[in-house]
């Protein structure tokens, strides 16, 4: 089979690895894990080889350095080298392990046996080539954001998936892990919205994977554009997990889909992004509730003026 994908190997800080996972995704890589080597982080991903050049790979190098300047941390190692189709598809799953993510959530990979000692709330993931494995840090912020709006409620957070009755929106869904998060823990039902062809596929596998129905949980392509037409009336709850220029560009759009009495969950953030992105989501009739850090990223839980 011919070398048809790019293997990008990068050695860093472990305190580098968010704003790593954050450029390569920017960059369209499709499956990342990690792993700790001694004291650093040695990080793993995948795209297409025809996606990129070898000049594009050591511009990524250059913003990866210079990243890691303005954090004052050494600059990442990055090498690279082509693989075959069907190596790609596995060689990163095994470096992946089940993971805690607040109070509640244990993320189980889907190739794994799920755990008999745990009572948490397990959400069966296999990402394929979607982003959204709970290793990033503004995943981790959403579900914990997911867990705070749906203890409003007094759930007992059992895993029988009693409902109440509220109804969300998640603007690109990704791999579905927030759709699926929420109706673990007591969403009515959820709508994913994708650009991405890839990830629809993705949540709509792993709604089969936990055991969700479709009429629970649906997946579209598309953004909020789709919302408008095939929600049969505005939702109790925002989740957007993408980027600060992209939620900029759709708050306007956001607040024709959602209840006065709606919440939100807005991520994908970087910290000095913040205010521009609250400042643009105040002038559209939500208020800031909090705002979340972990490191360099942010999570703001808003909710309508």
């Amino acid at each position: 089979m011919a070398n048809t994908w790019w293997e990008l190997q990068i050695t860093c800080e472990p305190e580098l690895e968010d704003s790593v996972f954050w450029r390569l995704e920017d960059f369209g890589c499709r499956g990342t894990a990690s792993e700790r080597k001694g004291d650093l982080s040695f990080i793993r991903a995948y795209l297409p080889q025809f996606k990129v050049h070898l000049l594009d790979l050591a511009a990524l190098a250059l913003r990866l350095r210079q990243d890691a300047l303005c954090m004052e941390y050494p600059a990442p190692i990055l090498q690279w080298l082509l693989i075959d189709e069907q190596d790609w598809a596995s060689s990163w799953k095994q470096y992946w392990h089940p993971q805690e993510i607040g109070d509640k959530f244990l993320i189980n990979p889907a190739w794994l046996p799920l755990p008999t000692d745990s009572n948490r709330l397990v959400i069966k993931l296999d990402p394929g080539v979607a982003f959204g494995t709970g290793n990033h840090a503004t995943t981790q912020l959403c579900l914990e954001a997911l867990e705070m709006r749906f203890s409003d409620y007094g759930m007992s957070f059992v895993s029988d998936n009693t409902k109440t009755d509220t109804v969300i929106a998640d603007i690109g869904c990704g791999s579905g892990i927030l759709c699926v998060g929420a109706i673990l823990l007591g969403a009515k039902k959820a709508y994913g919205v994708d650009t991405d062809p890839l990830a629809v596929q993705a949540t709509i596998e792993n709604r089969i994977l936990n055991g969700i129905t479709a009429d629970r949980l649906s997946a579209s392509e598309g953004s909020v554009e789709v919302l408008t037409k095939i929600l049969d009336q505005p939702v109790d709850g925002i989740v957007c997990n993408i980027l600060a220029d992209v939620i900029i560009q759709l708050a306007p759009k956001i607040s024709a889909i959602t209840k006065p009495t709606a919440w939100g969950i807005f991520s994908g953030i970087l910290v000095e992004q913040s205010k521009a992105v609250a400042d643009v989501l105040e002038k559209h009739g939500w208020i800031v509730a909090a705002l979340w850090k972990r490191k360099e990223w942010c999570c703001l839980n808003v909710r309508r003026s």
